[in-house]
């Protein structure tokens, strides 16, 4: 799909500022007033008037003398019992005062999460709303009170008590005013270089911006804004300083250059120009007059209000509550498990950073276009990127070995439009270190427990949460083996991340692989283990967004890290994803179907089940048949079943997590018979199970990125080829004397790069890798790509812009004035032309010799892959660092570099043998298999060329080498059949050279 192009400043159809409907403005009303002043009272009630109370009625907590003795033997009477009543009533109170102590220090001292006060969870919980209530309405008031403190200034003057106050207001809003005071003096700095210049603009004269809505899949991005407004997209940082933290329409504010929505006001540099700015005052008669109130309302709020920051730590406050504190109904339940100190900078997460929790380039421009979906599902998105890896790498081999479709030695599709999108989302999302730390850990468990003879405890779900992975049982389980350690109760088993990292590879089954990723809370990952849920989990919602949650679980279940082999039946829905895993996933047409099929696997696992003498599938997964039996089977039944159907399936599933078989049902009325858990999707993306006491947000896999992640598959796919040839390289060098390129880097064997002065200093490694990456992608990289492959934990912005310009400011100009680092009109950087790498030359090279200038000529097809053959030193990057370079492992060029060497060692040994110069094809081949040594093509090509020299104990010899090669596996049978017709006396002979 093409790819929207932004229109230029000067461009006469430039969009006019389309005016959206008015967004709904969140003021403070008098309720909020009143839940202030009630919020006095109680606390005022409970921390002044309890304690007064018992004083008054009950006396003093504290005994006037110190017996115990004596106490002891006294009998126990009513006043006794009394006395212990009114003693735990003042320790209650206790309590709840240091709660209100904890939440009332972190407020006025700015701290984002208060410490936790023990055993006071309930407690803790009204203290903090209590807490947060009353502030609400300091809050509101610090907000207005810059604005009415400008009445009358100037521009510059009306900036200088802004930074003093931030400088001076302690207590819960240090931190955004410290935000705003940063704001207010770079809005200053700007204010003071215009009004120099002759176009200064006056505050009279703001110009203000509308963020559009959507144009078919085209969202407005402040570097278009910056581009089309003010020439330059790298601009943008200024509009959003101008607008950070202040109050848009609808409530919310702008916090990350790449978040920012329909409808919220811009306010722009005084040197913007262009016909969809509003100037103010003035009547813009084609905004209507309450757009314009709105615009008027935010122009007031240029010193960044914080009329929200008491309203967010309410919100934060309710969302803790909702989680940590649920109460369960029927027999299972799921509680968010206490939460760590955070790891240093040495320990990352399990899970990848979500783009929300660091700062990464994820927040910056180059964010625009990118699917915030899978940059928040590192699992899923490590998940994918691992699959369609292999997959790409197969059709690799299914093309060159069979050649399939005539497209022998292929070059792998680029994807375009949303896919290309979602390909890059998946590179920057995924977090496959997170994946193998969570498979070895769940692997180490049931190897650890198995050396014990104990049996694998039922976990309901495992969280992850700031370093540390944590189990949730369904009904404690003793200690558990070393180093796993208990968590908050006996029903938590818990791995620290330093701990995780020392487990290896074992050969053991996947203990539980029916986790998948539901969503996260606050920083916590929760994964659900279908398999283990003792009936059916319902999930209500509108069928749109049901279906996202459906897609982002089939698509985790098909491709996770942590599961062997499973069956995961889709039915109403998801006929296309079956190409994500065509062995584990399969759809059926309706839930007929469904019930015959689940009937007869029933009886099949109970009759199985107790032949083995095992009482779940989980006991028999540390068994001798670990790695043949009890894989689970999971249902997604996204249709919602008739009464009938769903008491049906109620039955079915009344037994399913003993016989490791897990129901996920669909329903629009979110009441279905039998359901042991129910949650809710809502139209905001929160996942609800009020029973569960979960509030999460979801992980979602909407319709467009499904199509998207689904197209990458197919594509893949070799029997899904376009019409034609597919082997033309994405990018063709001009192979000729006139065609010597400025930037010259050799890739294929030890990196270096000539034509350019090594950069000093320890940036160095830094650029040349960079540099790597945009070379093996001549298509263009997405800067949030770069930037993830550089700095897999995150890094800041300003860092990665400071190296794109050093990495600009070394590649230089071409002759004219050109840079050869560049960014296409989609925000990808791209390299010119005049930077080349001998990849791209080898490529070129073998591509002229089979399909352009040497499928003419004999004499130019042999000098152009003599040529070809000469560049290859080597593995690709053979001397790279030790620890980069690791998203090498995303690519398949790995897999492509030796197949192309392949084809053109083969190509060459064909060239010489129709002149019969064996000795000349035999060279040739050596040279490819130094770099390809396992391509049975090359062997076999180099037993024909070795015959052909009429040298039975050459050829024996050959043979001889081939069968070490081989090792304990033998021969291929092509192979062997070879030797059978060229030497049939070849077992022998071998035998006899010992």
């Amino acid at each position: 799909m093409p790819r929207r192009r932004s229109p230029s400043p000067s461009s006469s159809t430039a969009p006019r500022n389309r005016t959206p409907q008015p967004v709904r403005v969140r003021r403070r009303t008098f309720g909020d007033f009143v839940k202030a002043f009630l919020a006095f009272v109680a606390l005022a009630v409970l921390l002044v008037g309890v304690p007064v109370a018992l004083a008054m009625t009950a006396g003093w907590p504290f005994p006037e003398t110190f017996e115990p003795m004596e106490w002891l033997k006294k009998d126990i009477s009513v006043s006794t019992f009394l006395s212990i009543l009114t003693f735990v009533v003042w320790l209650a109170w206790a309590q709840f005062t240091a709660c209100v102590l904890v939440e009332m220090k972190a407020a006025l001292s700015g701290v984002g999460v208060p410490g936790r006060v023990p055993g006071a969870g309930p407690s803790q919980l009204l203290a903090r709303q209590l807490v947060a209530a009353l502030l609400l309405v300091g809050a509101t008031a610090a907000s207005f009170t810059p604005s009415l403190a400008q009445l009358g200034q100037t521009y510059d003057d009306n900036q200088r008590p802004t930074v003093a106050a931030a400088q001076q207001t302690p207590g819960l809003f240090a931190q955004q005013q410290e935000q705003a005071a940063g704001t207010a003096a770079a809005v200053a700095e700007q204010a003071s270089h215009t009004e120099a210049t002759p176009a200064a603009k006056k505050q009279g004269d703001t110009k203000f911006y509308r963020i559009q809505p959507p144009e078919g899949r085209h969202h407005d991005s402040l570097w278009e804004i910056a581009e089309r407004h003010l020439g330059d997209g790298r601009r943008y940082k200024e509009i959003f300083e101008l607008n950070k933290d202040r109050v848009q329409p609808d409530g919310s504010r702008l916090s990350e250059a790449s978040l920012i929505r329909p409808g919220w006001i811009m306010e722009m540099p005084g040197d913007a120009r262009g016909g969809d700015l509003v100037e103010m005052p003035d009547d813009a008669p084609e905004v209507s007059p309450e757009v314009r109130q709105q615009i008027s309302d935010y122009a007031r709020t240029g010193d960044g209000a914080q009329e929200q920051g008491g309203a967010q730590e309410q919100g934060s406050a309710q969302e803790q509550g909702s989680g940590g504190e649920g109460s369960g109904g029927g027999t299972a339940h799921v509680d968010l498990p206490q939460q760590r100190p955070a790891p240093g900078t040495g320990h990352a997460d399990l899970q990848r950073p979500a783009p929300d929790q660091v700062a990464t380039p994820a927040q910056d421009s180059s964010s625009f276009g990118l699917p915030e979906a899978l940059l928040t599902a590192p699992l899923l998105a490590a998940g994918l990127l691992g699959a369609l890896g292999h997959r790409r790498r197969q059709a690799l081999w299914q093309s060159a070995f069979a050649g399939i479709g005539g497209r022998r030695g292929m070059e792998p599709p680029t994807p375009t439009g949303d896919a290309l999108d979602v390909q890059d989302a998946l590179l920057v999302g995924a977090d496959p270190e997170g994946v193998r730390l969570l498979d070895r850990s769940l692997r180490g468990l049931a190897a650890s427990l198995a050396a014990e003879s104990r049996p694998l405890p039922t976990v309901y779900a495992a969280w992850m949460s700031n370093g540390d992975l944590h189990l949730q049982l369904a009904q404690p389980s003793g200690k558990p083996p070393s180093p796993w350690q208990l968590g908050q109760d006996q029903t938590f088993w818990m791995l620290a991340r330093a701990d995780a990292e020392t487990y290896e590879d074992v050969d053991t089954a996947a203990p539980y692989p029916g986790l998948v990723s539901l969503g996260t809370m606050d920083d916590s990952r929760l994964l659900l283990n279908l398999e283990s849920v003792p009936g059916i989990v319902s999930l209500s919602g509108r069928e749109e967004d049901r279906a996202a949650v459906f897609a982002s679980v089939a698509a985790e279940l098909a491709t996770n890290g942590w599961s062997d082999r499973m069956t995961i039946t889709l039915v109403g829905f998801g006929e296309d994803l079956t190409a994500l895993a065509p062995s584990r996933l399969r759809h059926l047409d309706g839930i007929e179907a469904l019930i015959e099929t689940m009937e007869a696997e029933t009886r099949q696992r109970r009759g199985a089940l107790g032949a083995a003498g095992h009482d779940s599938v989980l006991t028999g997964r540390t068994g001798p048949a670990q790695h043949t039996r009890w894989a689970p089977h999971l249902v997604l039944l996204a249709a919602e079943p008739s009464p009938e159907d769903a008491m049906t399936l109620a039955e079915l599933a009344a037994d399913a997590s003993r016989l490791g078989i897990g129901y996920l049902v669909g329903t629009g009325s979110g009441d279905l018979p039998g359901a042991a858990w129910e949650m809710e999707i809502t139209g905001e993306g929160r996942l609800l199970a009020p029973l569960l006491g979960l509030e999460l947000d979801a992980q979602l896999l909407p319709a467009a990125e499904r199509r998207a992640v689904v197209e990458l598959f197919t594509d893949a796919d070799p029997e899904h080829g376009p019409d034609g040839p597919g082997t033309t390289p994405p990018f063709l060098v001009d192979i000729s004397e006139q065609g010597r390129p400025a930037v010259y880097a050799r890739l294929v064997g030890p990196y270096e790069i000539i034509g350019l002065e090594t950069p000093d200093g320890e940036r160095s490694a830094l650029l040349h890798e960079a540099l790597a990456l945009l070379l093996l992608h001549r298509e263009g990289v997405h800067p949030r790509v770069l930037s993830s492959a550089l700095w897999p934990r995150g890094v800041t912005d300003d860092v990665r812009e400071a190296l794109l310009d050093r990495l600009r400011d070394w590649l230089g100009t071409d002759p004219d004035g050109t840079p050869r680092l560049r960014t296409d009109d989609a925000g990808r950087l791209t390299l010119a032309k005049s930077v080349v790498s001998d990849l791209d030359v080898l490529r070129s090279l073998y591509h002229e010799a089979t399909q352009g200038r040497g499928v003419d000529s004999r004499a130019v097809r042999g000098r152009l892959l003599t040529d070809a053959l000469v560049l290859v030193r080597g593995p690709l990057l053979a001397d790279r660092p030790e620890g980069r370079y690791r998203w090498l492992t995303h690519e398949i060029v790995d897999a492509q570099l030796p197949l192309l060497v392949a084809d053109t060692g083969l190509a060459l040994a064909e060239f010489h043998m129709e002149k019969n110069r064996a000795e000349k094809a035999i060279e040739a081949l050596n040279a490819a298999l130094r770099t390809a040594p396992s391509d049975e093509r090359l062997w076999n090509e180099l037993l024909r060329a070795t015959h052909a020299l009429d040298d039975p104990e050459r050829l024996t010899a050959l043979a001889s080498d081939l069968l070490t090669r081989s090792g304990a596996r033998g021969l291929p049978p092509r192979t062997e059949a070879l030797l059978d017709e060229l030497l049939p006396t070849w077992r022998d002979a071998v035998a006899a050279a010992g």
